[in-house]
C-alpha cells in the first residue's frame, strides 16, 4: 500500500510531458509578413459575420489579424503544439480571445466546413492534396487564400503581387461547378 502511495506522488509531482505532434509538419514554420497577411484578408474580402480557418497557422497572425481588424471569428489548426501555444499567447496579448481560438489538429483530419474564408502558406503539393478536400466539403462562396503557391490547374478568380511574394485568390464554385 505505502509503495501504490509513493507511486502516486511520484506520477503526481512529476514534470509534465511536452505534448508531441500528431506527426512531423509538412512544412517548416515560416510567418507570413504582415503586409502579405493584410493583403490576403483584403483580397478575400473578409467581412463581419464571416469565419476564417487558417491551416497551418503557426503564430496566429492571420486569425488574429482578421479578428482585430474585421471582427470575425477565426480559427487556427497547426499540428505543432508549440506554435499552438504561441499563438493562444499572441491571441491573448492582442486581446482576441473571444474571437479566436487555435486547435492543436492535423489539417488533413481536421473538420473546417464551417469555413467561409481558408488561408494558407503551404507547398504546392499540400495545396493540391487538400484540393479535393476543399472542393467536396466547402460551401459555394467560400473564399480560399494562399500565400505564394498555387492550386495546379484550378486558375485563381484573383492573384495580386506583393513585393515579390504572391497572394492566389479562389472561390468555391456552385455544385455544377466543382472541379
Amino acid at each position: 500500500m505505502l509503495r501504490a502511495f509513493a507511486l502516486a506522488i511520484l506520477v503526481v509531482l512529476a514534470p509534465p510531458v511536452a505534448a508531441q505532434p500528431a506527426r512531423t509538419p509538412d512544412v517548416i514554420f515560416v510567418p507570413t509578413p504582415q503586409e502579405v497577411v493584410d493583403d490576403m484578408l483584403c483580397l478575400a474580402g473578409v467581412r463581419k459575420g464571416d469565419v476564417l480557418y487558417d491551416l497551418g497557422s503557426g503564430d496566429g497572425r492571420i486569425p488574429i489579424t482578421a479578428a482585430r481588424r474585421y471582427g470575425v471569428r477565426a480559427v487556427g489548426i497547426d499540428i505543432d503544439p508549440d506554435r499552438i501555444r504561441e499563438a493562444t499567447e499572441n491571441a491573448r496579448k492582442a486581446g482576441v480571445t473571444k474571437l479566436v481560438e487555435f486547435r492543436n489538429e492535423d489539417l488533413f483530419q481536421a473538420n473546417w466546413k464551417e469555413a467561409t474564408v481558408i488561408t494558407l502558406y503551404l507547398l504546392p503539393d499540400l495545396n493540391l492534396k487538400l484540393r479535393p478536400r476543399l472542393l467536396k466539403e466547402l460551401k459555394p462562396g467560400t473564399r480560399i487564400v494562399s500565400h505564394q503557391f498555387d492550386m495546379g490547374d484550378w486558375k485563381p478568380d484573383k492573384k495580386l503581387e506583393v513585393n515579390g511574394r504572391t497572394v492566389y485568390m479562389w472561390t468555391i464554385p456552385g455544385a455544377s461547378g466543382r472541379r
